[in-house]
Protein backbone atom coordinates (compact mmCIF):
# COMPACT_ATOMS: atom_id res chain seq x y z
CA UNK A 1 0.00 0.00 0.00
CA UNK A 2 2.80 2.41 0.91
CA UNK A 3 4.54 1.61 -2.37
CA UNK A 4 1.34 2.32 -4.34
CA UNK A 5 0.87 5.71 -2.65
CA UNK A 6 4.49 6.59 -3.30
CA UNK A 7 4.13 5.62 -6.97
CA UNK A 8 0.91 7.61 -7.26
CA UNK A 9 2.54 10.67 -5.68
CA UNK A 10 5.52 10.37 -8.06
CA UNK A 11 3.16 10.11 -11.03
CA UNK A 12 1.21 13.20 -9.93
CA UNK A 13 4.39 15.23 -9.45
CA UNK A 14 5.61 14.16 -12.90
CA UNK A 15 2.29 15.06 -14.53
CA UNK A 16 2.20 18.48 -12.91
CA UNK A 17 5.80 19.10 -13.97
CA UNK A 18 5.02 18.22 -17.57
CA UNK A 19 1.98 20.49 -17.63
CA UNK A 20 4.08 23.36 -16.30
CA UNK A 21 6.79 23.02 -18.98
CA UNK A 22 5.32 25.64 -21.33
CA UNK A 23 5.43 28.15 -18.48
CA UNK A 24 9.18 27.54 -18.20
CA UNK A 25 9.80 28.11 -21.89
CA UNK A 26 12.07 30.98 -22.81
CA UNK A 27 10.26 34.05 -24.12
CA UNK A 28 11.66 36.58 -26.57
CA UNK A 29 11.68 39.27 -23.88
CA UNK A 30 13.55 36.99 -21.48
CA UNK A 31 16.10 36.10 -24.15
CA UNK A 32 16.67 39.77 -25.01
CA UNK A 33 16.86 40.81 -21.36
CA UNK A 34 19.46 38.10 -20.72
CA UNK A 35 21.52 39.20 -23.72
CA UNK A 36 21.08 35.88 -25.51
CA UNK A 37 19.57 37.23 -28.74
CA UNK A 38 19.46 40.50 -30.61
CA UNK A 39 18.02 42.19 -33.66
CA UNK A 40 19.93 41.90 -36.92
CA UNK A 41 19.73 44.57 -39.61
CA UNK A 42 18.08 42.10 -42.00
CA UNK A 43 14.89 41.84 -39.92
CA UNK A 44 15.70 38.58 -38.22
CA UNK A 45 16.81 37.62 -34.74
CA UNK A 46 20.37 36.56 -34.18
CA UNK A 47 22.02 34.60 -31.40
CA UNK A 48 24.49 36.72 -29.44
CA UNK A 49 26.08 34.11 -27.15
CA UNK A 50 28.68 31.66 -28.44
CA UNK A 51 27.12 28.44 -27.07
CA UNK A 52 23.33 28.88 -26.99
CA UNK A 53 21.02 26.37 -25.37
CA UNK A 54 18.52 24.39 -27.37
CA UNK A 55 15.76 26.67 -26.07
CA UNK A 56 17.50 29.73 -27.51
CA UNK A 57 18.07 28.04 -30.86
CA UNK A 58 14.45 26.88 -31.02
CA UNK A 59 13.13 30.32 -30.06
CA UNK A 60 15.18 32.07 -32.75
CA UNK A 61 14.26 29.49 -35.40
CA UNK A 62 10.55 29.75 -34.56
CA UNK A 63 10.44 33.55 -34.55
CA UNK A 64 12.55 33.86 -37.70
CA UNK A 65 10.31 31.39 -39.50
CA UNK A 66 7.23 33.43 -38.58
CA UNK A 67 8.94 36.67 -39.55
CA UNK A 68 9.97 35.25 -42.93
CA UNK A 69 6.39 34.27 -43.70
CA UNK A 70 5.10 37.70 -42.64
CA UNK A 71 7.79 39.44 -44.71
CA UNK A 72 6.92 37.32 -47.75
CA UNK A 73 3.21 38.09 -47.34
CA UNK A 74 3.96 41.83 -47.08
CA UNK A 75 6.29 41.72 -50.06
CA UNK A 76 3.74 39.89 -52.17
CA UNK A 77 1.04 42.41 -51.24
CA UNK A 78 3.33 45.34 -52.03
CA UNK A 79 4.71 43.81 -55.22
CA UNK A 80 8.34 44.02 -54.06
CA UNK A 81 11.04 41.52 -53.22
CA UNK A 82 11.09 40.10 -49.70
CA UNK A 83 14.62 41.45 -49.09
CA UNK A 84 13.33 45.02 -49.32
CA UNK A 85 10.76 44.35 -46.59
CA UNK A 86 13.37 42.54 -44.48
CA UNK A 87 15.75 45.50 -44.59
CA UNK A 88 13.07 48.09 -43.84
CA UNK A 89 11.68 46.16 -40.91
CA UNK A 90 15.18 45.29 -39.74
CA UNK A 91 15.96 49.00 -39.48
CA UNK A 92 12.74 49.67 -37.58
CA UNK A 93 13.29 46.77 -35.20
CA UNK A 94 16.80 47.98 -34.43
CA UNK A 95 15.53 51.52 -33.88
CA UNK A 96 12.82 50.25 -31.53
CA UNK A 97 15.18 47.96 -29.62
CA UNK A 98 15.25 48.85 -25.94
CA UNK A 99 18.33 50.29 -24.34
CA UNK A 100 20.58 47.52 -23.06
CA UNK A 101 19.47 45.00 -25.69
CA UNK A 102 21.72 43.87 -28.53
CA UNK A 103 21.67 44.92 -32.15
CA UNK A 104 24.00 43.72 -34.89
CA UNK A 105 26.10 46.36 -36.61
CA UNK A 106 26.70 46.51 -40.36
CA UNK A 107 30.10 44.95 -39.67
CA UNK A 108 28.34 41.94 -38.13
CA UNK A 109 29.37 42.52 -34.52
CA UNK A 110 26.94 42.73 -31.62
CA UNK A 111 26.65 45.87 -29.55
CA UNK A 112 24.39 46.93 -26.71
CA UNK A 113 22.09 49.73 -27.64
Amino acid sequence: MKHNLQSLFTLIVLAVSLLALPAWALSLDDAKNQGLVGERSNGYLGIVVPNPSGDVKALVADINSKRKKAYQDSASSAGVERQIIELRIGQRLQQKTSSGHYIQTEAGTWQRK
